[in-house]
C-alpha cells in the first residue's frame, strides 16, 4: 500500500469521478483506475460501486475513507514538523476566490508567499461563496476569498477586506434616474440583475427583500458585474451592485443609493484552522497584502 494511492483514493472519494480526481491529482484517468485498482486488490474489497456516472464510496470504501484522510494528515505533519526545525515549510495549499475576482492583493500575496515558501505548491480554483465556504469546512480549501453577508461564516475565523451597501444603477432616461434614493419598493417595481444565489451580494439582497416580504422579479443573472452593467445600460433590468462596482460604471449608469438596504455586502477571508505552518505564513501574507491601499481599483464582490 502506498500514499500515493491513498491519495488517489480521497480525490475520487472527494470528487465522486475518476476523471475529476484525476485532474486534481495530475495524473491520466487511466493511472488512478490503475492505482485504486490494485488498493482494491491489497485490502480484498472494492472501494467503489461503479454502476453509476458517479463513483460512490461502498461500505468498505467509507470505513476506509476517514483512515486514509488520516494517513495521509499524519504524512503531511511530519513533514511540517521537520520543516519547522528547518526553516523549510513544505506541502500543498488549495485557496479559493470568487469567480471572476480581480482582487488583486490576493494574488500579491500569493506570489509572495510563493517567493518566500517555494517549496509549498499551491492551487487556486474559483467557484460561488457558497460553495468556498463548504469546501473551507470540509477540508478541501485551506483559505477563500468570499463575498458574504456576515462578519464570519459560521464557525471558521474571517478577516473582513472590504464592507459596502448595495446600490441600484440606471441608465440615463429610466424612470428611478431622478428618483435618489430609493427604496426597495421602488425597485421591486421594475425587473432585476443580480448576481445569482450563493453569491455574498445576492445574499444581501435576498434577506433585505425577504424582511419587508417582497418578491422582486429578478430577470437577469450573471456572475460578472460587466455583464449585469451591460444589461443594465440596454435598459433591460435595474442592475444591483456594491458601491465600488457601481463606481467603475459611472460613464453610463446613474447610481442610486438604496435607502432601506443597510446591511453591508462584504468581501473576506475565510478559513477553517492555522495548525498548518504553511496556512499560517500565507494568511500573514494576505493580511499585510490587504492592508496595503490599493489606489484606484474597485474590488470584485460575490
Amino acid at each position: 500500500m502506498e500514499l500515493r494511492q491513498l491519495e488517489y483514493f480521497v480525490a475520487v472519494a472527494e470528487e465522486r469521478n475518476f476523471t475529476r480526481a484525476a485532474e486534481r491529482v495530475h495524473i491520466s484517468q487511466s493511472g488512478v483506475s490503475a492505482q485504486i485498482r490494485q488498493l482494491e486488490r491489497e485490502l480484498g474489497a472494492e472501494l467503489f460501486d461503479r454502476s453509476a456516472r458517479t463513483a460512490t464510496l461502498t461500505v468498505a470504501g467509507k470505513a476506509a475513507l476517514e483512515h486514509a484522510r488520516a494517513a495521509l494528515a499524519a504524512t503531511a505533519a511530519l513533514g511540517q514538523a521537520v520543516g519547522e526545525v528547518t526553516g523549510l515549510i513544505r506541502g500543498r495549499l488549495t485557496v479559493g476566490m470568487i469567480i471572476g475576482c480581480t482582487v488583486t492583493p490576493l494574488f500579491d500575496a500569493l506570489a509572495a508567499f510563493h517567493r518566500a515558501h517555494p517549496g509549498v505548491e499551491i492551487s487556486l480554483l474559483e467557484d460561488n461563496s457558497d460553495r468556498l465556504v463548504e469546501g473551507v469546512r470540509d477540508g478541501t480549501v485551506d483559505l477563500a476569498l468570499i463575498g458574504t453577508a456576515t462578519a464570519a461564516p459560521d464557525g471558521l475565523d474571517a478577516l473582513t477586506i472590504v464592507s459596502e451597501r448595495l446600490v441600484a444603477a440606471v441608465p440615463a432616461g429610466h424612470p428611478l434616474a431622478e428618483r435618489a434614493p430609493v427604496t426597495l419598493r421602488d425597485l421591486s417595481a421594475h425587473p432585476i440583475a443580480c448576481m445569482p444565489p450563493g453569491t455574498g451580494l445576492r445574499t444581501v439582497f435576498d434577506q433585505a427583500c425577504a424582511a419587508q416580504s417582497l418578491q422582486p422579479v429578478i430577470a437577469l443573472q450573471a456572475s460578472a458585474a460587466d455583464a449585469i452593467a451591460d444589461l443594465a445600460t440596454r435598459g433591460l433590468a435595474v442592475a444591483i451592485l456594491s458601491a465600488s462596482m457601481a463606481e467603475r460604471y459611472r460613464d453610463r449608469l446613474i447610481t442610486l443609493t438604496i435607502d432601506d438596504v443597510e446591511t453591508p455586502a462584504l468581501l473576506a477571508l475565510t478559513w477553517r484552522s492555522t495548525h498548518n505552518p504553511a496556512m499560517r505564513e500565507l494568511l500573514a501574507h494576505s493580511r499585510r497584502a490587504f492592508a496595503k491601499p490599493d489606489p484606484g481599483h474597485a474590488p470584485a464582490r460575490r
